[in-house]
């Protein structure tokens, strides 16, 4: 049987890109422990790839963090979510290294922030930019403390190096960080895409999940499958490092067929812009409906991804009719691990004539325009490139609830989700709150704003959504203490609050109607003063916390203590 290497002939791109040379040995390690990682560079994570190393913290926060080089304080933050406290260190090398998670900062540092919320009588910061050399740093300097701010994550610190001009984010491991690594990456499932009306893969129009069996030596195949036309690939793998059972992503892979490297991308760089499009790298169907990952190794014409080293055809490959094709994909991590699958695929006609039923309804999307649909009382509207391609919308109204198609297709944009709320009373109105309720079980909360009749949401998130109440004010509850009590020995107060509903949309305290910080912990549900903080007067004191949800319900708390200095 002849054998010949065919893809689609519509054109040939093939891109080779040398890996820049890095620095490395400018950079410490940010912790004295040994280095084991829980996250990897550019792994997979819901909407984004991952964007530095997660090290672990032996399940402790307070760990000392030191500045990796020379360099300054170039920007902080403290936020609930997201890198919670991260503090950012430009180098003159032309890098900058990322610390994030931190319980909190160093000395100095922890000053200049702490100064920083109590003008702003904000535990949240947003973005503050030292001056270039206002804060100086030496390399090994302890500039802030492991934890596990930003949101509900474990103790660890994430640690990342950018560019410093581009803000590209680029892997540590290129600039001389070492994890023992003697694994090769895990393959866990293997499926074959048709990518044309026409193809055909085992006579069936459908993709497939391959069954594969192992030949020794980290290497796989499958079963011969027989197709014509376009198919592609798509793998479930992931990477394990030594002393840690973590899945991680892995570093690179690629596709050759028979014998042609026809797909290759790594994970050296990627730009924060283009980390949404993971979603075109992925099966993303396959993922909204059983929550697993399988990179595709072929790219997606809508992809801005620059991950891509070589390219053949964007990866799609063309069977024909009484060729053989050895189609070879290869995964690594970083050490240069491989573990590889083999799969043998005949060119054959099929005879069978069914074709998938194209799916039309009233709604159809254009991709590149703006879209906007209203059916009883409920609208959306989608701007321009909110998808990545045309298709038609599935949507409807049913007892309230408005059904926004199936959650299986990946948005580049937020679009808006509008509701009529005429026939509510005004109390009612200001009770009300958009929710998704892809879970049933438990209804999402959304960031709902009200405008006359209409209350609406933007989200990236198709599916099910409607209106619901929340009509019970926040909880606030003092522990460790009563109101009335001495505490003199307390060295903080701790205060519970929680809102079940829509959550907890800000809060504000005082002692003696001075404003004080106190932390937000989420993952307990607590605030926390410290009072190191500041110098109290006399013996009585009257705590008053205000907490509102969000949808304006408020509650209140005043309590008095005592307490000598």
């Amino acid at each position: 049987m002849r054998t010949l290497f065919l893809l689609l002939t519509v054109f040939t791109t093939t891109l080779f890109f040398g890996q820049k040379k890095y620095p490395t040995k400018d950079f410490r390690n940010p912790l004295e422990i040994k280095t084991v990682l829980v996250g990897t560079f550019g792994e997979l994570r819901t909407n984004h790839f991952h964007a530095g190393l997660d090290i672990k913290t032996q399940r402790k926060e307070g760990l000392k963090v030191y500045a990796a080089a020379d360099g300054f304080v170039s920007r902080i933050k403290v936020a609930l979510w997201g890198y919670g406290k991260v503090i950012y260190i430009s180098h003159p090398n032309g890098y900058t290294t990322v610390y994030a998670h931190v319980s909190k900062f160093g000395k100095g540092i922890q000053e200049y922030v702490k100064a920083i919320q109590y003008k702003k009588e904000s535990y949240e910061t947003g973005n503050i930019f030292p001056k270039k050399g206002e804060i100086p740093i030496k390399k090994g300097q302890i500039i802030a403390y492991s934890g596990s701010t930003g949101g509900f994550v474990a103790p660890h610190l994430h640690y990342e190096i950018r560019d410093t001009k581009t803000e590209k984010i680029i892997n540590p491991f290129l600039f001389g960080i070492k994890v023992k690594d003697t694994i090769a990456p895990k393959i866990r499932g293997l499926f074959v895409y048709p990518l044309a009306d026409s193809t055909r893969i085992n006579k069936s129009i459908k993709k497939s999940l391959l069954a594969f069996k192992s030949i020794g030596n980290n290497t796989y195949t499958t079963n011969r499958i027989t197709a014509k036309g376009p198919i592609g690939f798509g793998i479930q793998v992931f990477d394990q490092l030594n002393g840690a059972p973590n899945k991680n992503g892995i570093y690179s892979l690629e596709m050759n067929v028979n014998g042609h490297k026809v797909y290759h991308h790594k994970f050296e760089t990627f730009s924060f812009a283009t980390s949404k499009h993971i979603n075109l790298l992925i099966d993303y169907e396959n993922y909204a409906r059983f929550k697993n990952k399988f990179q595709k190794t072929f790219k997606d014409k809508s992809s801005k991804l620059k991950i891509f080293k070589s390219l053949i055809n964007n990866g799609v490959v063309n069977i024909k009719k009484g060729f053989n094709y050895k189609v070879e994909i290869i995964a690594s991590d970083f050490e240069g691990n491989k573990t590889t699958i083999r799969v043998p695929v005949k060119g054959v006609e099929s005879n069978a004539v069914f074709r998938q039923v194209k799916d039309t309804t009233a709604y159809k999307i254009t991709a590149n325009k703006f879209n906007k649909f209203e059916h009883n009382g409920v609208t959306i509207a989608f701007p321009k490139n909110t998808f990545y391609k045309d298709f038609y919308l599935d949507f409807k109204v049913e007892n309230d609830i408005a059904i926004i198609h199936k959650p299986r297709i990946p948005l580049d944009k937020s679009y808006t989700l509008t509701f009529d709320v005429s026939k509510f009373t005004e109390e009612e109105k200001s009770q009300l709150y958009i929710a998704n309720i892809n879970n049933k079980k438990y209804p999402s909360h959304q960031n709902t704003r009200k405008k006359g009749n209409k209350v609406f949401t933007t989200t990236k998130t198709l599916g099910k959504y409607t209106l619901l109440f929340d009509k019970q004010k926040p909880v606030i509850n003092i522990k460790r203490f009563k109101s009335g009590q001495w505490i003199t020995k307390h060295n903080k107060i701790v205060v519970k609050i929680e809102d079940k509903k829509t959550g907890i949309k800000s809060y504000r305290a005082t002692i003696d109607g001075q404003w004080i910080l106190m932390e937000y912990d989420l993952k307990k549900k607590q605030i926390v003063y410290d009072f190191k903080d500041k110098k109290l007067v006399g013996a009585k004191h009257l705590l008053e916390i205000e907490v509102e949800d969000n949808v304006g319900n408020t509650n209140t708390l005043s309590a008095t203590f005592y307490k000598k200095e």
